[in-house]
């Protein structure tokens, strides 16, 4: 199947297409995550601000990758997968280098970089979808016709969810071969094979959870969080506390008191619960909504690029928003308790330098698909091309 990844530039030349609605819904949540990232670390420092400097230079570097990767054409990207996974796989391996990785509550997740910390299964993820579009353009008939051709790619992959789970970053492992798999399978893979492999990691899933002391102590603590209060249910109680005290509009921006050292990673892992006690379930409707926003239309660009043939930039957004989705799906499952608590972040939201760096490089790449797809649009001859 053909791939068509041209210089993305408008009829009159003046620039490149863009979709303002997905640039819109990615605004959004970058703003309202600062304020809401700035609200819930105020008391965490002496300064204040400390985190709300820092995430603002984050920001700034954000911007700038995303605005970066938004001008490279995708075909550089599908001769580059290869790279770039085996550089995702140098990271994974040198964060438990002792001296280079940094640990936090138990887990080696992070290299600290003179200008951030780097979240390495953040730059995997990113890399795991350019390789995946990039396989699914080479060898898709292959794919299609063979059940080698599914298992090939989820190799190296699963060697990376291997390297994940050594961190241990289980959450990284299940959002990374989750997102692999239906990749694939949009990208023409067999529904039997396919179903055997998910019952296959299901089963590994369930074993890694009940032979881990301390995943099975969370999976009880999620099952009973109240008989738990003071040990694996503490997160999960005092988030469900602050979405209590929230109701309907909130107790006021600022006013939080889950916050006040109750809640912890307020402002990482469940700031959508210090959304909740705030601007109340009206903040939290807000929030799913904006997100709801943004995946509507990257998945509106991966159809788009889809009918014009633009395979490779289909793969790469059904992949980031996939990924996107899913992990923000996590992070408020796990901050409402229909989910056991796991350490991921609410994309674009959170505070982190290394994810919402990489958060907003997927963007750009979204915008760079489209820009490609609209390009080739709009040299068709009228009446034949795809109407949204």
């Amino acid at each position: 199947m053909a791939v068509k990844a041209r210089q993305a530039v408008s009829p009159t030349g003046t620039g490149i297409f863009l979709d303002h609605g997905l640039l819109a819904a990615a605004t959004i949540l970058l703003v309202a995550g600062y304020v809401m990232m700035t609200s819930a670390s105020l008391h965490l420092t002496e300064d204040g601000l400390h985190f709300a400097k820092r995430q603002l230079a984050h920001l700034g570097l954000g911007l700038a990758a995303g605005a970066a990767v938004l001008a490279v054409p995708l075909h550089w990207w599908l001769r580059g997968g290869a790279v770039l996974l085996l550089g995702g796989f140098v990271l994974l391996v040198a964060v438990k280098i002792p001296g280079l990785g940094v640990t936090v509550n138990g887990s080696t997740r992070w290299l600290n970089l003179a200008v951030l910390r780097l979240q390495v299964s953040e730059v995997f993820k990113w890399v795991a979808v350019i390789y995946l579009a990039g396989y699914v353009v080479r060898h898709h008939h292959e794919l299609r016709t063979r059940a080698m051709g599914l298992i090939r790619p989820l190799v190296p992959l699963g060697l990376g969810a291997g390297l994940l789970l050594w961190e241990p970053d289980f959450g990284a492992a299940a959002v990374l071969l989750a997102t692999a798999v239906t990749v694939l399978f949009l990208g023409g893979a067999r529904l039997l094979p396919l179903l055997s492999l998910m019952a296959i990691l299901g089963g590994a899933a369930t074993g890694l959870v009940v032979f881990e002391p301390y995943r099975f102590k969370r999976w009880i603590g999620f099952l009973d969080p109240w008989s738990h209060a003071q040990d694996s249910g503490y997160q999960l109680v005092q988030a469900l506390i602050a979405f209590g005290r929230g109701g309907l509009g909130g107790v006021g921006l600022g006013n939080s008191v889950q916050k006040m050292f109750y809640l912890p990673e307020g402002h990482t892992d469940f700031l959508l619960a210090v959304v909740g006690e705030e601007l109340g379930l009206l903040g939290v409707v807000g929030v799913i909504s904006m997100f709801g926003w943004l995946l509507w239309r990257v998945f509106a660009t991966a159809r788009l690029a889809e009918s014009n043939e633009a395979v490779f930039g289909a793969c790469l957004a059904y992949g980031v928003g996939v990924w996107l989705g899913l992990q923000a799906l996590i992070n408020m499952g796990v901050n409402l308790g229909v989910l056991p608590t796991k350490g991921l972040t609410l994309p674009l939201m959170s505070y982190g330098g290394g994810s919402l760096v990489v958060n907003c490089m997927a963007i750009g790449l979204v915008l760079r698909v489209y820009a490609e797809a609209r390009e080739i649009q709009a040299q068709q001859p009228r009446g034949k091309s795809w109407r949204r």
